[in-house]
C-alpha cells in the first residue's frame, strides 16, 4: 500500500522516514519529492509498505503526530491522475 506523508520537515531524509515507518512493518520504498528546478525538498513524499494492515496501523498512529517539530499528515495515497493536465488552462479575452 502506498502512503502519502505531508508536512515533513524540509531537512527530512529517506532514512529518517524509513525508520519512522519501519516500526509498523516492512517498508518497500520511500520517495521524498523535490522541486524539479531547484532540487529543494517540497515537504512531502510517499512510503510504500509491504502489507496493507501494517500501512493502516502506520496511518492511524502517525497522522497528526509530531516529527522533528512538524505535525505530520499521513493517509492512503490517492491514485495519480495521468491526464497530463497540470492546470493553467488558457487565457480568454473577455471584451
Amino acid at each position: 500500500m502506498k502512503i502519502y506523508v505531508g508536512n515533513l520537515p524540509f531537512s527530512s531524509t529517506e532514512n529518517q522516514v524509513r525508520e519512522l515507518f519501519e516500526s509498523f512493518g516492512i517498508v518497500n520504498s520511500i520517495h521524498l519529492i523535490s522541486d524539479r528546478y531547484t532540487g529543494r525538498p517540497r515537504g512531502f513524499g510517499f512510503v510504500e509498505m509491504q502489507k496493507e494492515e501494517q500501512a493502516a496501523a502506520a496511518i492511524e498512529s502517525l497522522d497528526g503526530s509530531e516529527f522533528n517539530g512538524r505535525t505530520l499528515i499521513v493517509n492512503k495515497a490517492k491514485p495519480r491522475d495521468n491526464s497530463g493536465s497540470r492546470g493553467g488552462g488558457t487565457w480568454k479575452n473577455n471584451i
